[in-house]
């Protein structure tokens, strides 16, 4: 058993105040996975709407179990609407990343719909989020608004220039850097490692002149030197998918041997 975290509400608080916090993403549809996960001391997962076969039934029975397990969840809604961000805010996660973040417009109407105050979320007094109605309507939407995290993925070729106007709405507080999909845009290029660290470099210089916290997702030691180095506080190791293949990998060969 890992040592005791600070509760998963502080996460938002911790990720501006840059404290190094590691998460990965959950992409089975299981509760078993992130009890596994908060005993092994993650401090949040994010749970993948966009990339896994989640529903609404089984992402509010995931944020449950990562309540459960004192680990902050976020989820990566498929798209942006304001019903889906609704959705997942109700069943009481604590922040939403979303893909494919390329303007400023779009960054502001995500900032709004995950906000009461200044926004435009629905309000519903009985939930998850409000701890079931044990604190007033009031309270309610003031926590909220306090702890939910909004983080934009930048992944788009055409969004890299825009990150710092981006970074700099109200209500924006991390970056994503989605290097995944800017390394598919290069295709079969030989360059395409030293062009998406170039393009890395930028977002993060980015971030950083906007005093916004950086989130990445290192791929091995070495780049999470890399990661850590462009200022990147909020660290995402792998998947459980990931986690998976390797051990099984790993544990074949062993065996073989």
């Amino acid at each position: 058993m890992s040592e005791q975290r600070p509760h998963f509400s502080t996460f938002r608080s911790r990720l501006l105040g840059r404290q190094r916090l590691f998460g990965t993403f959950v992409k089975l549809p299981t509760t078993q996975v992130i009890e596994m996960l908060g005993q092994m001391g993650y401090d949040f997962i994010i749970i993948d709407q966009e990339h896994a076969p989640l529903d609404r039934s089984i992402t509010d029975l995931m944020i449950f179990a990562a309540r459960a397990s004192n680990m902050a969840p976020i989820v990566r809604i498929p798209e942006f609407t304001e019903a889906n961000v609704l959705s997942v805010l109700d069943s009481g996660a604590m922040g939403i990343m979303v893909p494919h973040v390329a303007s400023v417009e779009k960054a502001t109407a995500i900032a709004r719909a995950a906000r009461y105050a200044d926004g435009t979320r629905g309000f519903v007094g009985l939930s998850r989020a409000s701890n079931w109605g044990s604190v007033g309507p009031v309270e309610h939407m003031r926590l909220q608004d306090s702890q939910v995290a909004v983080i934009p993925m930048i992944e788009d070729h055409h969004a890299i220039d825009l990150a710092g106007n981006i970074a700099r709405v109200e209500g924006i507080d991390a970056l994503f850097v989605g290097r995944g999909d800017l390394t598919a845009s290069f295709r079969d290029d030989p360059e395409a490692a030293g062009k998406v660290a170039e393009l890395a470099r930028c977002v993060a210089a980015a971030a950083k002149d906007a005093d916004t916290p950086l989130m990445m997702l290192p791929t091995t030691k070495p780049d999470m030197e890399f990661v850590t180095g462009l200022g990147a506080t909020a660290i995402v190791i792998s998947s459980d998918h990931g986690f998976i293949r390797n051990a099984a990998t790993a544990a074949l060969k062993d065996f073989r041997s």
